[in-house]
């Protein structure tokens, strides 16, 4: 697995923050709430240490997570995860606390899909234009599965690298923290670092 120099991350870092300081505009018009999105943090990991730092900041009980799936000059998937419990608060923030609709089910997965599409995109979009990236995204969806099966793509790989970014929702004045992932297929990586090089080059001009 190939590691990003400290200079690289806090790139990376800035490029994050840019994608979900868009998305938060788009929320906070949406919903009417003013809405704060920051990425305090980001991380490079092997499938295992990735595993292993979820598991420790998220309980091993399944996790709700919106997974958007891209292809293009860089391949993988992002996906947003919760913990249950700060699901839940955050689709109570977003429907005005109607959690005793017998259609909790749909409403939980309609609001965390569409709030993970924004902030998703958000990110993914940052990436395209200040990376100078191609995507194609599949339609995200929407499940609830332990940390270790969130990690596996098809044709898994234990050498895979994953981008691990602590997320910070601040909702009316209610703290609320996800996680975002986005694990790359082999040979995206090398892409990405290339990039991420490339645009540091731009900036020192």
């Amino acid at each position: 697995m190939m590691n990003l120099t400290e200079n690289q991350l806090n790139t990376l870092q800035e490029v994050f923050n840019i994608g979900v300081g868009r998305s938060a505009g788009v929320l906070n018009e949406m919903i009417g709430l003013h809405i704060c999105l920051e990425i305090p943090w980001v991380k490079v990991l092997s499938p295992l240490e990735a595993q292993q730092e979820l598991g420790d900041r998220l309980g091993v009980n399944p996790l709700s997570t919106v997974r958007l799936t891209f292809g293009g000059t860089l391949t993988g998937n992002a996906q947003l995860v919760f913990p249950t419990d700060s699901a839940s608060e955050l689709v109570s923030l977003l429907t005005d606390g109607e959690l005793s609709s017998p259609d909790l089910d749909s409403l939980k997965i309609g609001a965390l899909t569409e709030v993970g599409n924004i902030v998703l995109s958000g990110i993914m979009g940052a990436m395209s234009n200040l990376l100078q990236q191609d995507f194609e995204y599949l339609i995200p969806n929407y499940l609830e599965d332990s940390v270790e099966h969130l990690l596996e793509l098809p044709g898994y790989d234990s050498k895979q690298t994953i981008l691990l970014a602590q997320n910070s929702f601040q909702i009316e004045d209610m703290p609320i923290k996800g996680n975002i992932i986005l694990l790359f297929k082999l040979g995206s990586f090398e892409n990405l670092m290339a990039a991420i090089s490339q645009l540091m080059d731009i900036d020192d001009e």
